[in-house]
């Protein structure tokens, strides 16, 4: 069935797009028109929102027929989404706008960028980063298949709030797949790539915390060093075009350079987190070298944004200080972190993906750091309280100053930072109001990963009326 949408888009767009057809084995029609170009992303860009929580808002039309795609799965141990079949277009909703993405001010780079369909297999689909990088994938035309094993290192409630937005914006045959199990589940990752035949990957999932990999650092040899090389292996045994996956700024442990490079040697970690994340670069070019698997690995620097994990400063400041609640300021606030806005984070990551290099680590960050006095000061300027704060010591394994030194990966991804952490916060803010102070999401931060009972960020925490 065919759907003429030229009237839904805006003239210019209509002149500018690019298309790319996937035509059905019969070729007796199209079965995807899927937009390929940044012009068409810049002006009609994806708009997201949590459900019920903003206005709804217009997206890009994405056109599917895919009668003949499969997306049951025959694995005991896992789950797939089996949605039946619903007229094509569809209005995708969530809590940010990436309109930020793919602007025009993109450069040549060395490696051409795919602009054809692609079926994407993201790991971790169901957490902060993965989920919005599904999100775009889907938006812009391809068809995503989530791994995930829903563990609860953050209330699994979040992670099953994310997987129910992207079922319901995108609720077509074929679309999306998901997938509830451990990446390191033989079985169930041989059923996937056998049945699924993925060729990009977009590797999200870890497990991840600085501080919590000193109490067990066991579970992070096993997801993420164990995880990523059954990934790798099944890879290069698939036939994967493009392999990316998630590394941490963590790293550079405590180095003193101004900028953090890709050049730099980073071979002092300090803690078992950073030094998983090392290894799994280490083992990423040894398959490169082995196999020709195209890989790039991408040192994410302190990603905040809607959806975010509640572990972090910036979703546990926000809560706290709206909530009239004690934060902790471990130091003297001298310490900087380069925080980066999730739209930003995606770009790079859908550029990475777009781009298949043979062997590449890239920096993603915003290119400046925040101290923490500065952030906690924005924190109560757009939430309109002042905080009450502790003062406490600094926390073993953190590094006092990170920032991002992304030269490289504007020279070779055309990946720019667009979003300043002030506007960043707002916009954080703003989302939060919406979806807790409105009770839409129900968590508690001082029940999460770096919470009561799990590790030492909150001593002595005092609530209103104790």
């Amino acid at each position: 069935m065919w759907y003429h949408y030229a009237h839904f888009l805006h003239p210019l767009t209509v002149l500018r797009q690019r298309r790319y057809l996937r035509i059905n084995k019969s070729n007796a029609f199209p079965k995807k028109v899927v937009s390929t170009s940044y012009e068409n992303r810049r002006l009609h860009p994806p708009i997201f929102k949590m459900k019920s929580t903003l206005n709804h808002a217009t997206s890009m039309p994405v056109l599917v027929q895919s009668d003949d795609d499969d997306s049951t799965s025959n694995h005991s141990g896992s789950q797939t989404t089996v949605e039946s079949p619903v007229p094509s277009m569809h209005r995708a909703e969530s809590s940010i706008m990436f309109s930020e993405i793919g602007t025009d001010d993109d450069i040549e780079t060395a490696v051409a960028p795919h602009v054809g369909y692609k079926k994407v297999l993201v790991t971790g689909g169901a957490g902060f980063i993965g989920s919005h990088v599904a999100q775009f994938l889907l938006a812009r035309g391809d068809d995503v298949v989530i791994v995930d094993e829903m563990n609860d290192y953050y209330d699994v409630r979040i992670k099953e709030s994310n997987l129910r937005l992207i079922k319901e914006s995108y609720p077509e045959e074929g679309r999306v797949s998901i997938y509830r199990g451990d990446i390191c589940d033989e079985e169930l990752m041989e059923t996937i790539f056998e049945k699924e035949q993925p060729k990009w990957v977009c590797h999200m999932a870890a497990r991840a915390g600085v501080r919590p990999s000193i109490q067990d650092p066991f579970v992070y040899i096993h997801s993420n060093i164990k995880g990523t090389t059954h990934l790798m292996e099944l890879s290069h045994k698939y036939g994967v075009e493009n392999f990316v996956f998630a590394s941490s700024s963590s790293v550079y442990g405590g180095s003193k350079s101004t900028f953090f490079s890709e050049e730099e040697n980073v071979d002092n970690p300090v803690s078992p987190y950073a030094a998983s994340k090392k290894a799994c670069e280490l083992l990423a070019y040894t398959y490169h070298h082995l196999y020709q698997l195209n890989i790039t690995g991408l040192r994410f620097f302190t990603v905040y944004g809607p959806r975010g994990r509640p572990d972090m400063a910036p979703f546990k400041f926000i809560d706290r200080v709206s909530r009239g609640v004690e934060i902790q300021q471990f130091g003297d606030g001298s310490s900087s972190r380069d925080y980066t806005f999730i739209s930003d984070i995606v770009d790079g990551v859908v550029r990475s993906i777009d781009r298949p290099h043979n062997y590449e680590v890239f920096n993603l960050g915003k290119g400046a750091g925040t101290s923490l006095k500065e952030f906690i000061g924005l924190v109560q300027k757009h939430v309109g309280k002042k905080a009450t704060i502790r003062i406490m010591p600094d926390q073993p394994g953190d590094v006092p100053y990170t920032c991002a030194d992304v030269t490289k990966a504007y020279q070779m991804l055309g990946y720019k930072s667009k979003i300043s952490f002030e506007e960043g916060i707002r916009r954080t803010v703003e989302w939060y109001k919406d979806a807790y102070v409105k009770k839409e999401i129900e968590v508690c931060p001082e029940t999460q990963a770096n919470g009561l009972g799990r590790a030492p960020s909150m001593v002595c925490l005092e609530m209103p009326g104790n």
